[in-house]
């Protein structure tokens, strides 16, 4: 995926946006993996289990995310386990994407197409998947409790038009 961005990506970014300098095309940053388990108030265990998860499907070992304050509605105390995240950079990152890409999103139920909307205004886009099991490195049988994942992508452009040029180019596929 790395080198396909060199060869294929990288001139047709400078064709369509006019840069001048190479390094003015926009590139992936990181991609960030988060997945809530808000039933780990009840059972530490399902945190273990979502830690398993994330690092089959991303290929390293995630940060367990604590809660910042206390709310009584929910039953949740400071600093309780409640999360879990990874950071994915380089060629990690490049080989998490081309799986997303070419196995993953394609698995998903009722795919249409991703939206053009997700975008934050600086050129990062973000999905979220119900199902962590549409990833192929997922054991279905090992999993109890089916939670979905907010997949954030990151990238060095500066406005939107540019990220979804960018990842239009990378094989994203959006809807028309």
């Amino acid at each position: 995926m790395r080198d396909m961005y060199f060869t294929t990506v990288v001139p047709a970014l400078k064709e369509k946006f006019g840069y001048k300098n190479v390094m003015q095309v926009p590139r992936l940053d990181k991609i960030v993996l988060n997945t809530g388990v808000g039933k780990a108030v009840q059972d530490s265990k399902l945190i273990d289990e979502a830690v398993m998860v994330m690092t089959n499907i991303s290929g390293q070992k995630p940060v367990i995310t604590k809660a910042k304050k206390a709310i009584s509605n929910f039953k949740l105390r400071k600093n309780l386990a409640i999360g879990v995240k990874v950071t994915l950079r380089g060629n990690r990152m490049y080989e998490f994407f081309d799986r997303l890409v070419a196995i993953t999103i394609p698995r998903i139920r009722d795919f249409k197409g991703l939206s053009r909307k997700s975008f934050d205004g600086n050129g990062n886009y973000t999905l979220g998947i119900k199902e962590q099991i549409v990833f192929a490195e997922v054991d279905r049988d090992k999993v109890t409790n089916i939670s979905g994942m907010d997949i954030c992508i990151c990238t060095t452009a500066k406005t939107d038009e540019q990220g979804l040029g960018l990842l239009e180019e990378m094989g994203m596929p959006f809807r028309k």
